[in-house]
């Protein structure tokens, strides 16, 4: 019965939002706040030299955010949100937490190599968009930073027959931040994300640095 009711107040709650902008005007303010959701394929970038490219791997995205008009037409804005970002990758990166700290080795030779995170989004967003108050079907660019704080990481393998996991090992950097990109008309919009922050801190394998990052491309769909 909850669940009815509250998928009653969602349903109102749009219909109001759509009547409020079918009563506005050419020229009137108006704000397009908006849920998102975005799926994408995504890749370790700068990876050592001893690291091959990674197998497939994506991340999924959805959040809101708020809307802040900056001229009377209402085709450029300021957008703040907050949401969710979940990460799979499969990876060739071996990494162990050890009672010495987080150790890092080639992972070529391992059955299977996966690496998952939990992350709260903070996006920020500079928006230019051809809309109107009567016109929804428009062309977007919105460009960006989107801020990430990690909830829970976890690296698991299988060596040997052996199965390893690790949650959330010391050397993981938990607050990470990069640009974004959407591009696109009416719901469908290209999306891309890249990082400007390590994804580990202090790591290192056989002297060389590890500066691996985290680029994504895909769709991010725009609702309401």
């Amino acid at each position: 019965m909850k669940n009815i009711i509250y998928i009653g107040l969602f349903i109102i709650s749009i219909t109001k939002f759509s009547a409020q902008k079918d009563s506005l005007q050419l020229g009137d303010s108006y704000a397009d706040d908006q849920i998102y959701f975005s799926v994408s394929y995504a890749q370790f970038n700068n990876q050592p030299t001893t690291i091959s490219r990674s197998n497939f791997s994506y991340a999924v995205s959805a959040g809101f955010m708020k809307d802040i008009i900056l001229n009377k037409r209402g085709n450029i804005s300021f957008a703040a949100g907050v949401g969710y970002g979940f990460d799979f990758f499969n990876h060739k990166l071996k990494v162990e937490e050890l009672n010495t700290g987080t150790s890092f080795d080639t992972g070529a030779d391992l059955a299977s190599n996966i690496f998952t995170s939990h992350n709260l989004e903070l996006p920020i967003e500079f928006r230019w968009r051809t809309s109107t108050a009567k016109k929804y079907d428009f062309w977007r660019i919105y460009g960006g930073v989107k801020f990430l704080y990690n909830l829970s990481n976890t690296f698991r393998f299988e060596e040997n027959g052996t199965n390893f996991s690790y949650n959330n090992v010391s050397a993981f950097n938990n607050f990470q931040y990069g640009l974004t990109l959407s591009i696109g008309y009416d719901v469908f919009n290209i999306n891309l994300f890249y990082s400007l922050t390590p994804v580990f801190e202090n790591a290192t394998i056989n002297g060389e640095g590890i500066n691996t990052s985290i680029l994504k491309f895909g769709f991010i769909f725009y609702i309401l």
